[in-house]
């Protein structure tokens, strides 16, 4: 089968030449490979580096080296699919790394008999710094970045979505292209419509790929906030039903945390009369530390890092609410993106 992979990047000259390693080193046959690389306004050499990698490999079926004028990822993917040639279409980040058995694996998966796939995908680090080892603690930890099937499950199974998935192009013929108006969960949303229109999204346990964790603690913070803030306005705009219950839980947190220390405030003041009304506090904050310091100890243990010890347990709160408020700010900043066409 004919087949195009698709990566989209916006200023990735430090990331996107080990991917283009791993894309060489692919099983999969050259000539039967298109690659479309989408530069959505590089301001360092990264659409440069896309240029040279196009001018230098010519054993490929097709390389085209293509701009995105939307500038975010819903409208490079439209690129992408707009412009695929092949019969299946591959969606990599930028971020990411593959194995040499990627691509011929997810083919694999197609020809017998789905319209999407996917597999696993972990997260790694560029360092093996002590500092960089508890960031991807916490993103490696259910308590820290969730239970989705993708991170960890190895079976073969049905689910609602996959990171870096593979598509039968006619599926976009039926289900239409990427909403421009959500800058993150679109591929959710994409999902949520491939759900509807009667295909199933398939993970396969031999299909794996990775994905560099944020290398400061600064811009995981930032990152679990913009992603809880699309799950905010996605919701809003388009349907909650394409996400799971564990995305809305970060915001369910922040809201008890109000709830409980506005009760407390008054126990507090007059705590003779009302001592009972810190109850939900105490109880509901004495869980999540009690939750927070095993799984603390858990992380700890299988990665070997001291340094968790006195980390993470400062750092998991910190995504939680950072999420949460996040998603609080989309749903109530979603107005404006639902006004957009």
């Amino acid at each position: 089968m004919k087949v195009t992979v698709g990566i989209i990047a916006l200023n990735e000259q430090d990331n996107i030449s080990a991917l283009f390693d791993n894309l060489l080193s692919q099983t999969y046959p050259k000539q039967d490979t298109q690659i479309i690389l989408v530069d959505s306004g590089s301001t360092d050499d990264t659409k440069g580096m896309m240029q040279r990698f196009a001018q230098e490999h010519g054993e490929y079926w097709s390389i085209k080296v293509l701009d995105n004028v939307g500038r975010v990822q819903p409208s490079g993917w439209n690129v992408v699919v707009d412009n695929a040639d092949g019969e299946i279409i591959i969606r990599v980040d930028a971020h990411a790394l593959i194995p040499d058995d990627f691509v011929a694996k997810n083919v694999e998966c197609i020809e017998s008999g789905e319209d999407v796939c996917g597999g696993r995908r972990i997260n790694i680090i560029n360092s093996d710094k002590a500092s960089k080892r508890v960031l991807l603690m916490a993103e490696n930890s259910m308590f820290g970045a969730g239970i989705a099937g993708y991170r960890r499950e190895t079976t073969k199974e049905y689910v609602k979505t996959v990171a870096h998935a593979c598509y039968k192009k006619q599926v976009f013929d039926k289900v239409g292209k990427f909403d421009e108006r959500l800058l993150r969960a679109e591929d959710n949303d994409m999902h949520y419509r491939i759900r509807q229109a009667g295909y199933k999204i398939c993970k396969s346990g031999e299909i794996l790929s990775q994905y560099q964790t944020r290398p400061t603690f600064k811009g995981m913070v930032k990152q679990k906030f913009g992603n809880g803030k699309w799950i905010g306005v996605a919701s809003a705009v388009k349907t909650p039903k394409m996400f799971s219950l564990y995305h809305f839980v970060p915001m369910l947190f922040v809201l008890g945390l109000l709830v409980a220390t506005a009760l407390l405030i008054p126990a507090i003041v007059d705590f003779a009369r009302l001592w009972w009304l810190g109850l939900p506090f105490a109880c509901g904050v004495g869980a999540y530390i009690l939750c927070d310091l095993l799984l603390t100890l858990k992380s700890v243990i299988d990665y070997k890092t001291p340094l968790g010890l006195i980390t993470l347990p400062f750092l998991f709160p910190i995504l939680h609410i950072s999420y949460g408020l996040g998603t609080w700010v989309g749903l109530a900043t979603a107005g404006k993106y639902k006004e957009k066409k």
